[in-house]
């Protein structure tokens, strides 16, 4: 598929997939506020778009005439979504349903989750029964079932915790690897969890498996699991940053998860897939461990000031 791409979300995900996309065919990336890195930089466009107005979706559809269709909408904040569960769903599930109605016969990848699950296991496959243990979840999982209901041609990839570079000046919470990095480069202190289990999967990884999504053929599984190979703590996670970035091991302090921003969610946030490996659009693409990322990543943090360093 050549053809023009709508990405709905202008985060940390969807701008990854967007400047993945932008490289081979038309992107137009929609969100209520411009992001912080203007689409124009890597080839892509952007319009404003509140996604929870179907009618204001109806035009855009009707004007762009996408191919492909990439969700990665809603708030993402699990802790902020437990404080306002009815205003996550409403965002969540909204925007999967009007997007569904609107385009059942296009291709859409809908970025889902892991808190889906309640962290009874360490291992949650595509046939793993959903079970959400916070607000977050349940409006994913909700979110899930409104759109795969309505179009045969939908794809809910559920990720692990993802995760790439970001500026320490974002003006939000940084993803983990990011708000750590930033410290460790200045020799201060990370508390991580070591009760707190997750598959971490690179941003660029997830962009590759999203683009030849939307490139495959029909029909698809309807939902899929992408994580990294990596089983790990948020505390043994950020040990490893530590020795990629040269920074000292015992900067990393653990902690409980309750005594953390991560005490909503499920004590295992892991994802492994027993598809992608099977189907012919995603079987060669090689999901990246947590070393190789933090290498790859490491030179885009050297230049971090001082002063506006986050906390993770």
């Amino acid at each position: 598929m050549t053809g023009p791409v709508l990405v709905v979300g202008s985060g940390l995900v969807g701008t990854g997939i967007a400047r993945r996309l932008a490289a081979e065919q038309p992107v137009t990336l929609t969100s209520r506020r411009p992001p912080s890195v203007p689409p124009t930089a890597y080839g892509a466009h952007w319009t404003a778009l509140d996604a929870t107005d179907a009618t204001a979706c109806r035009r855009l559809l009707d004007r762009l005439r996408p191919q492909g269709i990439v969700l990665v909408h809603g708030p993402s904040d699990v802790t902020w979504c437990e404080a306002h569960p009815e205003e996550a769903r409403a965002a969540h599930v909204t925007v999967a349903e009007t997007f569904a109605g609107l385009a059942p016969d296009t291709r859409i990848v809908m970025i889902s989750t892991d808190n889906v699950f309640d962290g009874g296991s360490a291992d949650n496959t595509e046939s793993s029964p959903v079970s959400p243990a916070n607000a977050y979840g349940r409006a994913k999982a909700e979110a899930e079932r409104a759109l795969l209901a309505t179009t045969a041609r939908a794809v809910a990839l559920r990720v692990s915790l993802v995760y790439g570079h970001e500026p320490s000046d974002a003006g939000k919470w940084l993803n983990f690897f990011a708000a750590c990095a930033h410290r460790l480069r200045h020799g201060q202190r990370v508390e991580a969890p070591d009760d707190h289990w997750t598959t971490p999967v690179l941003l660029d990884d997830v962009a590759d498996v999203t683009a030849a999504l939307l490139r495959a053929g029909h029909p698809l599984p309807p939902v899929l699991h992408l994580g990294g190979p990596d089983r790990l703590t948020r505390a043994e996670w950020a040990t490893v940053i530590a020795g990629e970035l040269g920074a000292p091991a015992d900067l990393v302090t653990p902690v409980p998860r309750a005594l953390t921003r991560y005490a909503s969610r499920p004590v295992n946030a892991c994802l492994t897939s027993e598809l992608l490996a099977t189907l012919s659009a995603t079987a060669r693409i090689t999901v990246r461990g947590v070393r190789e990322g933090a290498r790859l990543l490491a030179p885009a943090f050297a230049g971090t000031p001082a002063a506006r360093i986050p906390y993770p």
